[in-house]
């Protein structure tokens, strides 16, 4: 009788090259980006988190954009929202080595549960959000991101990145991957803050003035890292740690509180 394959051990093993290729691919990431020459401009210096900023905030920026943020400010006590889908697995892990918690979930898969983990992570973290992932559309603002940012009243800080020239994939986001040794340029807007308590069309209005101020970041970075011009206040951003902030005071959030239909 021929013996069944054993599959016990295939999980295990899966797990294992999972660890390490996240392990190799965030070294790799972490020498290429290290080779860029990166600058920021800021409305208000404050509100980077190397600065021990008092309370957190919730930083948000286009998906495609996502390297830059990972290997510039991890171990910032940032608090990283992921999706659920198997392709983000390994980026998970990349962000774990880059000093980033994660928080897997989106609005299309275990939406409640990632919002009611975000408001229990943000009483020691800041927290990190890609608005128009982890699907798209691309530059598109979903209103998780408005409706956590109303319901705790956390800031928003809106970060527009662009690379000169990147090489761009073929998924629905055009990820960047910015070339060896070029220019890397953010611009970081003020802290937003959200009303407390919005319905439907507050959201929705938040969200649209949010999305549009977040696209005008991002065209200004890009056409800064193409142009290769000085911009005053400029300066030259590298990987930092920082203090964590505050630890807010609130009583312990559950489940039925969020609102799944709201928070998509």
């Amino acid at each position: 009788m021929a013996r069944k394959p054993h599959t016990k051990h295939f999980p295990r093993t899966r797990n294992f090259f999972m660890k390490l290729g996240g392990l190799l691919a965030s070294k790799g990431i972490q020498a290429w980006m290290q080779s860029l020459d990166a600058r920021a401009v800021y409305y208000d210096r404050k509100v980077d988190p190397v600065h021990g900023i008092q309370g957190p905030r919730i930083y948000v920026f286009w998906h495609e954009y996502i390297l830059l943020p990972l290997a510039l400010r991890g171990h910032c006590h940032l608090s990283m929202l992921l999706s659920q889908h198997g392709d983000a697995d390994i980026l998970a892990r990349i962000a774990n080595h880059f000093g980033f918690d994660c928080v897997r979930g989106s609005t299309y898969r275990g939406g409640a549960r990632a919002l009611w983990e975000l408001e229990d992570r943000s009483r020691t973290h800041h927290l990190t959000i890609t608005p128009d992932g982890p699907r798209g559309p691309r530059r598109q603002f979903a209103q998780g991101p408005i409706y956590l940012a109303s319901r705790l009243q956390i800031p928003l800080v809106a970060m527009g990145f662009g690379y000169d020239r990147p090489w761009r994939t073929n998924s629905w986001d055009r990820f960047a991957v910015p070339r060896q040794f070029s220019r890397a340029r953010a611009v970081v807007g003020p802290p937003i803050a959200i009303p407390p308590n919005l319905d439907r069309e507050g959201l929705e209005t938040c969200r649209l003035r949010t999305e549009r101020l977040l696209n005008c970041l991002t065209a200004e970075a890009e056409a800064w890292a193409v142009a290769g011009s000085r911009k005053a206040g400029e300066v030259v951003i590298k990987q930092q740690c920082a203090p964590p902030p505050p630890v807010r005071e609130f009583a312990p959030p559950t489940e039925k509180s969020f609102c799944p239909a709201r928070a998509a």
